[in-house]
């Protein structure tokens, strides 16, 4: 015990192990989610504001849809992309496109098209014939310019679970 009070950093790097010990127990604890169909939130920015004078610093988008489940495919039925008013700006796909077990699908926003704005964003509907894991969809920005370069992702948040 007298070792602890002499090493204040050991007894940091103890309490912090031990966290990640509970982290670790409780994500091992929560039980795998299978759905058969999830609408999907996903934001996106076709340019962010940098410096006093609003600025703008163009990114160039990709949107990856991420069939996580390792036996069975999932059908992609919608891929919609919204200004930063909500508007739609445009449909990403005419026709439903199946993603094969553990594979991805994507779709890229140029750097030049500014028409989703600062608050841009996609809406992702996908089905699956029986319960699946549910796919990881995310975008990834990405912009050099001002001999800077950025990039970031945003993960897709579940607006709808369909029902079977």
């Amino acid at each position: 015990m007298k070792l602890l009070h002499r090493f204040p950093v050991f007894k940091s790097i103890l309490a912090a192990f031990a966290l990640l010990v509970v982290q670790l127990t409780t994500a091992v604890a929560e039980p795998l989610s299978l759905s058969m169909g999830q609408t999907v939130y996903v934001p996106s920015y076709s340019h962010i504001f940098v410096g006093n004078q609003r600025k703008t610093f163009d990114l160039t988008t990709s949107l990856a849809i991420r069939n996580s489940d390792p036996e069975m495919p999932i059908t992609v039925t919608r891929v919609d992309y919204y200004d930063a008013s909500g508007r739609s700006v445009r449909a990403m796909m005419k026709t439903p496109l199946v993603v094969r077990p553990v594979s991805t699908l994507v779709y890229v926003i140029d750097e030049s098209d500014k028409t989703g704005g600062v608050g841009a964003s996609f809406l992702v509907s996908w089905r699956a014939s029986k319960k699946v894991a549910p796919p990881i969809v995310e975008s990834v920005m990405i912009g050099t310019g001002m001999q800077q370069g950025i990039s970031f992702t945003s993960r897709g948040q579940v607006v709808r679970e369909t029902q079977p």
